[in-house]
């Protein structure tokens, strides 16, 4: 019998299980989780022959290695970086074939910060509340990967029903500045007229201090208008805290569902994939939009 599973030789700086998230138990104080880079994670699942929600790994900056104990399709795309099959250069954003055995290797990323490895057959981790993701905040579905880890594998997609695959497919470059549309509000009245000005007006820097809870920022400090604290209230993907320093804080995948600090504004959720691939150091804007 074929031994579907992979084995995790290197398991990078942060390389995680991820799927579409567990929406929807945001009441039950559970965040959505799910890839930060979601075209990013649809895409190398199209070209592996999967379906959309299939799980795939998500790396951080280094990379991962990884054995496969049976043959299998891999597409790895997001961050840029370099593909190898025992040692040998293998395709970017493409579908390659790993024999049983064979050590495929995804190097540090080039550009951006997080790439994408699908399997055909996808990781078929437990799921838990009906997703396979790795939540940091919560601690929920399967560990971040280890080396030594073993992952199951979904079955071989049959090639007569399978999704239909793709060879090759254009994929965004990671940005060299991040502009995020932005709607003010709820607590922006929270924040001096001169706060909110210079918030849609001055370039932010992404912090190297962020993570799969929030992008931080560096830059001017946003002076509030009112003293004291808000009662904790809830939070959505993509809203823009700002804690006492003063430095907007955006809210990833898996963020907090309450929190006490105001929220000046709400980033949209068609940004954010952008977001997940600023390198520290990368310039931010924020645009201010109006409601729809």
């Amino acid at each position: 019998m074929t031994d579907r599973a992979l084995v995790v030789v290197r398991a990078g700086a942060l390389t995680t299980v991820q799927d579409r998230g567990r929406p929807g138990y945001a009441h039950l104080g559970v965040p959505r989780s799910g890839a930060l880079d979601p075209p990013a994670a649809e895409l190398v699942n199209r070209l592996a022959g999967n379906p959309p929600d299939a799980a795939v790994l998500e790396t951080t900056l280094s990379g991962c290695a990884l054995r496969p104990r049976s043959a299998v399709t891999v597409a790895v795309g997001g961050a840029p970086c370099r593909v190898s099959v025992d040692g040998r250069p293998a395709a970017w954003a493409a579908p390659v074939r790993v024999p049983a055995g064979a050590l495929l290797d995804v190097g540090p990323a080039v550009r951006g910060v997080r790439s994408y490895v699908a399997v055909s057959g996808g990781f078929a981790v437990d799921p838990v509340l009906g997703s396979r993701s790795t939540d940091l905040l919560s601690g929920l579905g399967p560990d971040p990967l280890t080396d030594g880890t073993v992952l199951p594998l979904g079955p071989e997609p049959d090639p007569v029903t399978a999704y239909p695959r793709v060879d090759v497919a254009p994929q965004p470059c990671p940005p060299d500045e991040l502009v995020l549309r932005v709607t003010l509000g709820p607590r922006d009245d929270w924040f001096t007229a001169e706060a909110v000005r210079a918030f849609t007006t001055r370039a932010y820097r992404v912090s190297a201090a962020g993570n799969r809870i929030g992008l931080r920022t560096e830059g001017v400090a946003l002076e509030r208008a009112r003293p004291g604290e808000l009662p904790s209230e809830g939070m959505v993907l993509g809203a823009v805290q700002v804690p006492p320093d003063g430095r907007p804080v955006v809210f990833l995948a898996d963020h907090p569902t309450t929190g006490g600090y105001p929220v000046i504004g709400v980033v949209r959720t068609a940004d954010l994939p952008a977001a997940a691939q600023a390198v520290p150091g990368t310039p931010v804007r924020f645009v201010a939009v109006r409601r729809r």
